[in-house]
C-alpha cells in the first residue's frame, strides 16, 4: 500500500521495451537508499512495480503486459521524470490516502488553468472510471494523492497546490498528454 504523497521525482535512466513487457530503470536518491531491497514495491507514476535489480541509486523493475495496457508507463523515455514512492511501512506515518497501485485506467488532461495560488488540471476519463469519481473524494493522479474538486458525465478536477507542482511530474504535463488514474 502507498499513501500518494510522492517521495521524489526519480528521472528514467533506461527502459527495454519488448513486445509485450517492458523493464524499466529508474534512478532516484531519495527512494534507493540503504534499506531498499530486491522485492520491495515503489510505485512509479502510481504504478506498483517490484524491484528486481538495484544499482548505486538505481532500480530496475519489469513492467507486464498487463500494466502496459492499463497504464501511462509504456509511454516513458530515457530522461522521463516519474513520481517515485516507496510502500507504505505497518508502523509508519500515515498521509495522503489509501493507494494500492494498481492503476484503474488513464485519462487525459483536457485543460490546466491557474485558480489564484493553486493550478487546477481537468482531466477526461472513460464513464466506468468517473462513476466511481465523488466530488470531495481522493483519486490519484500519477501516483498523487489529490482531492476531486468537481466531476461531470466527462471530467473531473483537482487542483494542486505550488508544493505539489513543486515536487511532482503535474507541471511537466500538457494539455492531451495521458496520467495514470486510481480512483478510491
Amino acid at each position: 500500500m502507498f499513501t500518494g504523497i510522492v517521495e521524489d521525482l526519480g528521472t528514467v535512466e533506461g527502459i527495454v521495451q519488448g513486445a509485450d513487457f517492458a523493464r524499466l530503470t529508474v534512478s532516484s536518491a531519495v527512494v534507493v537508499d540503504e534499506r531498499t531491497r530486491i522485492g520491495d514495491s515503489i510505485a512509479v507514476n502510481g504504478v506498483c512495480l517490484t524491484v528486481t535489480s538495484l544499482s548505486g541509486t538505481s532500480f530496475t523493475a519489469d513492467v507486464m503486459h498487463e500494466t502496459l495496457r492499463r497504464s501511462s508507463l509504456g509511454g516513458l523515455r530515457r530522461g522521463s521524470h516519474v513520481d517515485v514512492e516507496r510502500a507504505m511501512p505497518a508502523d509508519g506515518r500515515f498521509d495522503g490516502h489509501i493507494v494500492s497501485g494498481h492503476i484503474d485506467g488513464t485519462g487525459v488532461i483536457e485543460s490546466i488553468r491557474p485558480d489564484g495560488i493553486a493550478t487546477v488540471y481537468t482531466i477526461r476519463a472513460p464513464h466506468d472510471l468517473l462513476r466511481l469519481v465523488a466530488e470531495k473524494g481522493s483519486i490519484a493522479v500519477e501516483g498523487i494523492s489529490l482531492t476531486v474538486t468537481h466531476v461531470d458525465d466527462r471530467t473531473f478536477g483537482v487542483s494542486i497546490i505550488p508544493h505539489t507542482a513543486a515536487n511532482t511530474v503535474l507541471p511537466e504535463r500538457r494539455v492531451g498528454d495521458v496520467v495514470n488514474l486510481e480512483t478510491d
